[in-house]
């Protein structure tokens, strides 16, 4: 059997963009989905991890069937402590004995994507108290600065954060994802669900995005670095978490107030109107407001200048209609 670059596992939404693009620049690839389902033209294996509630020699016969691979993307997320270590473990030790070369025995090297919202309460705690309590520990280790990077404190207490730590003990990758857009999800649906009152809008602060094609040009740059030295063991990915933005912090009262037509249905949104209200009641002379108003502020500049991308589908307020 063929070793492949990469073995995507849960082919879902970024799969969209990252299987063309691997397709493309001709790099052996799998894919799997709990169904077997097709994502982007390619039939994938069926797989489902869930090791709570499977007996270890069914999972381990699960992952031994997977094909092998030197890279390993996983796009669900885990959670708490123990299946970014059975997972590594069972496919290293269930894959390493395939072949007697150098080059296939190597164990696997896993990326695992996550969430900008570590740096933040995020979507765990359901009280607002309790979320409140977490951005204001944040913010008093970050000496009350507005800007992060990847190395700035996380939360530590999120669960997908425990695995993530969990992996990045153990040699993998992880990259932190802003809000995911591109294709049918667009910033510009979300406006019904996020600011559908003015008291909303109000607290509507800073907005952090990658788009899917920018996520499958990262991935691409790091599974065929090999000719660039191997920065996955020099420093760039062994145990190293990186945060992925598009490069700009967007402001949402600006987007609303620049999206202020509807133009699929052909009418003025009522957004535009409360943030030209607010704008008056709080002061704000001009749009976007500063950085210290819009409190979290990512800085994701390392991860493209280490790996020697950059994203491409930056700038969302000009993409309405394209």
């Amino acid at each position: 059997m063929e070793h492949l670059t990469l073995l995507i596992l849960g082919a879902g939404w970024t799969s969209n963009f990252l299987i063309p693009l691997l397709q493309s620049s001709s790099i052996p690839f799998a894919a799997t989905t709990t169904s077997g389902r097709t994502v982007s033209g390619v039939p994938t294996i069926p797989f489902k991890f869930d090791p709570a509630n499977t007996p270890e020699e069914d999972l381990r016969t699960a992952i031994s069937s997977l094909p092998a691979a030197k890279y390993i993307l996983i796009t669900f997320p885990l959670t708490g402590k123990g299946p970014s270590k059975a997972l590594i473990e069972l496919y290293n030790a269930t894959h390493q004995s395939r072949s007697s070369s150098s080059s296939s025995s190597q164990e696997a090297r896993f990326i695992q994507l996550g969430s900008t919202g570590i740096w933040g309460a995020g979507r765990t705690l359901a009280a607002p108290e309790d979320k409140q309590k977490v951005e204001k520990e944040l913010a008093e280790k970050r000496g009350g600065d507005p800007w992060m990077d990847r190395h700035s404190p996380i939360n530590s207490s999120n669960p997908r954060a425990i695995a993530e730590i969990e992996l990045l003990s153990l040699g993998g990758m992880v990259l932190n994802l802003s809000g995911l857009w591109g294709g049918e999800r667009q910033p510009q649906n979300w406006i019904p669900r996020v600011a559908a009152t003015k008291e909303a809008v109000r607290g509507k602060t800073s907005l952090h995005l990658i788009h899917g094609e920018d996520i499958a040009r990262a991935v691409v740059a790091i599974v065929t670095d090999d000719e660039e030295g191997d920065r996955w063991e020099s420093g760039g990915g062994r145990g190293q978490r990186w945060m992925l933005t598009d490069g700009f912090v967007y402001d949402w009262w600006a987007l609303l107030a620049g999206w202020a037509e509807d133009k699929k249905e052909g009418k003025v949104r009522e957004q535009g109107g409360w943030v030209r209200e607010l704008m008056e009641e709080e002061g704000v002379r001009a749009l976007p407001r500063g950085m210290e108003r819009l409190g979290r502020c990512y800085d994701s500049r390392e991860f493209w200048r280490v790996w020697g991308v950059m994203p491409l589908r930056a700038g969302v307020l000009g993409e309405e209609g394209r």
